[in-house]
């Protein structure tokens, strides 16, 4: 069988909310299976408004803030080292995305990983600012957690990579590999090509499709056995679907049916949008997933 390398470092971003408590549940339970080391951080800055209606806040009240903050940081590392695991703490004054991006390069973190929303409250079907700043700026794979997360506590088996054949759909597949490890009976892949045809509609002639879907299909049968072919000389079972729809629709579909542990994919494809905003069906997924995500960009 053969091996390929397995995840080594996990970066944990915390704002002691629910979601970020999944997120570490999360993360201790991967790095259970792999050995990897667990880093904790957290940014203890507070931005006041400039203006005259604000009092300004002396240094005292950050000095507690920051006190505070580190007590909190490291009580949550204890409770992770009793279950035997290596974890380590950051605790920093920059804005929460920064800090998190400057901590991942410093600690050559393989991935990192979030919850979906903070402090703030936004409902679950929208992704907070900071997780999508940081799935958008970040260097290595994003792994984001819902907090209904936290209750299922189970090690990732299946994997669906959902993938359109783009560079980042690539990386986000042999990032998922990693996670697997190196396989075996219980563990799997499961890619996924989801194929949206537009139709022509006109009055006098009946629906006309852009491009003919027996080439569409083969094409995408010819890509996606490809890419299996390329995990299963790794000793990863690996299985292949291919599935017409709109793409963030049949990418969850398929997660449900699946009972998915994870969903893997890029966070933009072949359509080229801009790398200043969330691709529609990342940000689509990312919101309503039934399980943790992970998103990787293919560097700008």
């Amino acid at each position: 069988m053969a091996t390929h390398p397995t995840v080594k470092t996990i970066l944990v971003a915390t704002d002691f909310s629910e979601d970020a408590g999944a997120a570490l549940d999360w993360a201790a339970a991967v790095a259970r299976e792999s050995g990897a080391k667990i880093i904790l951080t957290h940014a203890a800055m507070v931005t006041t408004p400039v203006a005259p209606e604000f009092v300004p806040l002396d240094g005292s009240f950050y000095t507690q803030l920051y006190d505070i903050a580190r007590s909190r940081l490291e009580e949550l590392a204890v409770k992770v080292r009793e279950d035997g695991l290596t974890v380590e703490t950051e605790l920093s004054v920059e804005p929460a995305v920064s800090s998190v991006l400057s901590v991942a390069q410093k600690r050559g973190a393989d991935v990192i990983v979030a919850g979906t929303r903070g402090l703030t409250g936004w409902k679950r079907v929208v992704l907070g600012s900071v997780a999508a700043r940081i799935v958008r700026e970040a260097r290595c794979p994003v792994v984001t957690v819902h907090a209904a997360d936290a209750k299922k506590h189970r090690p990732v088996r299946t994997i669906l990579i959902a993938t359109d054949f783009s560079e980042d759909a690539a990386l986000a597949a042999s990032a998922a590999s990693r996670l697997v490890g190196e396989g075996g009976p219980d563990r799997r892949l499961v890619l996924l090509h989801v194929y949206h045809y537009p139709v022509i509609f006109t009055q006098s002639a009946p629906p006309v499709l852009a491009a003919k879907i027996e080439e569409v299909i083969h094409s995408a049968r010819r890509e996606i056995a490809a890419l299996a072919a390329r995990f299963e000389r790794q000793g990863v079972h690996v299985e292949t679907r291919i599935d017409e729809g709109t793409p963030a629709r049949v990418i969850l579909d398929h997660a449900e049916q699946l009972g998915a542990d994870l969903i893997a994919m890029g966070t933009h494809g072949r359509s080229g949008l801009d790398r200043l905003f969330l691709g529609s069906t990342a940000s689509k997924v990312l919101s309503a997933a039934p399980c943790p995500v992970l998103t990787v960009r293919s560097p700008v």
